[in-house]
């Protein structure tokens, strides 16, 4: 194991120090610097050699961030027992990650433990209480974010890794670059990170194998899905084309369709299953479309739509609204549709937004508001939207006269979060609400922020 893949911390996204930039000789110069207005900064725009960006703490309920070594480019929230529609703080949210480490056999499954996550800014105090150095030092060691981590030893890198609770189990699929599908039984690993000494024990006598595996695809793979209406069904797919759906068996175990689904001619970049209907499947590919499928067919009838063209270049993202008929896509276009699958026959989308500057690599609809999604991607930014929001007529005038680059980004793109290095997923919180966690090549943030 390499010593990067140890190399766990987590902390608090601090504001900037005010004052160390105002180390001027003059007191002149400490009025100028403090007098300049502050910008708001848009991506793409580009910075003066004397600027740098800061982040506006104010524009957060909380925002931390974590980093585990070996980047993980893959993680789902595991579905806890602590409750839903959790709202006080501190909370508390765990997680499964995969590493792309550059050394294939020292890649780990890790389960993460992530509590003790205060508000970014503290409540306001009685202004009659007086702070002295060690209250205030008190204070800021009992609002540190805590995180423990439980390794899972991986054959490959981590493409891709889902969890599912099944009963009162919690496994994980995850997708391996040497093109094999592995379940784990998350068991041990989420008690290890409850307990020092249960950790101490996991960590000596570590021998986890996955309970099930599948080496019948072709190729690697990076599409994986849980159904979350049909219990232990899952669906996979692959660099070839190939998708293949997964029932679980009394045993414990899986029975894969060896018979892959027809349709696609290229790669296979995400799937997911309908939120509602146990039966129906929807995919993308590099072949720039979107299909959807009714499982209950044979394979090679079993694509009922098929949207041509969905994007100029692959289709790298997927996302089906948790309430209503919609299926958000993401692709290397720097395009984000919304399809109305009621309307998917005329293959146009409902809206387009060409807010991102590079590929797009993930999308997510918020599970509690169901106008309100998530994109994040290659140009280090993610942007949440609510598409309930429409541009009034106050403000088209507005904006008539005074074409600004604010005036120009859609009324439907709430926020910009950024501070992340090549973003590869994103995933809402679904006991959380309106809490986002997001990682790229530079690590984990997990995140609130005023707009949702």
């Amino acid at each position: 194991m390499d010593d990067d893949d140890e190399n766990f911390s987590m902390e608090v996204v601090e504001p900037e120090d005010a004052e160390s930039d105002m180390n001027s000789d003059s007191a002149s110069d400490a009025e100028d610097n403090s007098a300049k207005p502050k910008e708001v900064y848009l991506p793409g725009n580009v910075l003066a050699d004397d600027e740098e960006l800061v982040c506006d703490e104010s524009a957060y309920v909380m925002l931390h961030q974590a980093s585990t070594g070996a980047p993980c480019l893959s993680f789902d929230v595991i579905p806890d027992e602590l409750g839903t529609g959790r709202q006080a703080f501190p909370m508390t949210a765990y997680i499964v990650a995969g590493t792309q480490a550059s050394r294939t056999h020292v890649n780990n499954l890790i389960v993460m433990k992530m509590s003790n996550l205060c508000k970014t800014q503290e409540e306001e105090e009685d202004e009659e209480l007086e702070d002295d150095q060690d209250d205030v030092a008190d204070r800021e060691e009992l609002r540190k974010p805590q995180m423990t981590c439980a390794l899972i030893k991986h054959q490959g890198c981590v493409n891709r890794v889902r969890a599912r609770r099944l009963g009162n189990t919690v496994f994980a699929a995850s997708w391996s670059e040497l093109g094999r599908v592995n379940i784990w039984n998350l068991s041990q690993p989420l008690q290890a990170v409850e307990d020092s000494k249960l950790l101490k024990q996991y960590e000596q006598q570590n021998e986890a194998r996955p309970v099930f595996s599948f080496g019948g695809h072709q190729q690697e793979g990076f599409a994986v899905d849980w159904s979350p209406s049909a219990e232990g069904v899952l669906a996979t797919g692959d660099c070839r084309r190939d998708i293949h759906v997964w029932s679980p068996l009394e045993d414990g175990t899986w029975k894969v369709d060896q018979r892959p689904l027809a349709g696609h001619s290229h790669s296979v970049e995400d799937l997911q299953w309908s939120p509602n209907e146990r039966s129906v499947l929807a995919s993308c590919s590099v072949d720039k479309t979107i299909r959807i499928w009714d499982c209950r067919a044979s394979p090679q009838k079993a694509c009922m739509l098929t949207c041509q063209d969905a994007h100029e270049s692959d289709v790298n993202v997927i996302s089906w609204n948790h309430s209503e008929p919609f299926i958000a896509s993401g692709g290397d276009d720097g395009f984000l549709h919304i399809w109305d699958l009621r309307q998917f026959q005329s293959q146009k989308p409902i809206a387009t937004f060409k807010h991102h500057t590079d590929h797009i690599t993930t999308v997510e609809w918020s599970p509690c508001e169901a106008t309100v999604l998530a994109s994040g991607g290659d140009d280090d930014q993610i942007a949440l939207w609510d598409l309930a929001v429409e541009k009034d007529t106050d403000q088209a005038q507005a904006q008539a006269q005074n074409e600004d680059e604010l005036n120009k980004l859609p009324p439907q793109l709430l926020f910009i979060h950024q501070g992340q290095k090549e973003i590869k997923e994103l995933h809402w919180h679904a006991q959380l609400p309106g809490v986002l966690l997001s990682t790229a090549h530079s690590g984990f943030n997990i995140f609130r922020t005023i707009s949702v």
